[in-house]
């Protein structure tokens, strides 16, 4: 039941971005997605499930993760401003890839 509560929230979260998207209030839109209120219920699961050393773990991920977060979010700004939006998402795409690729070569 949990899952189906998380899957719930999730998708208002991303249906609540789209809309926001095409309305005026565009800084809403890019900031909603990075709402902590996801962390906060993924940190909950895994408190229940893993142990010390597991949650550890996942957490020096999640802060990888988080630098190619802004990495991402960066790079499609600066591309943006030089290329169209979807050229500019497919190049930060690309540097984020690069870069998860590079960091789980040097954590490993």
């Amino acid at each position: 039941m949990g899952y189906v509560i998380q899957f719930i929230i999730g998708g208002s979260v991303m249906l609540l971005a789209t809309i926001l998207s095409q309305s005026k209030y565009l800084f809403l839109s890019g900031v909603i997605t990075l709402l902590p209120i996801l962390t906060l219920l993924n940190l909950k699961l895994q408190v229940q499930h893993m142990s010390q050393e597991a949650f550890h773990e996942t957490q020096r991920n999640g802060i990888i993760g988080a630098v190619g977060m802004v990495i991402l979010i960066v790079a499609i700004y600066i591309f943006s401003s030089h290329f169209k939006p979807s050229t500019a998402v497919l190049m930060g795409i690309g540097l984020y890839v690069m870069y998860m690729f590079g960091s789980k070569l040097i954590v490993a």
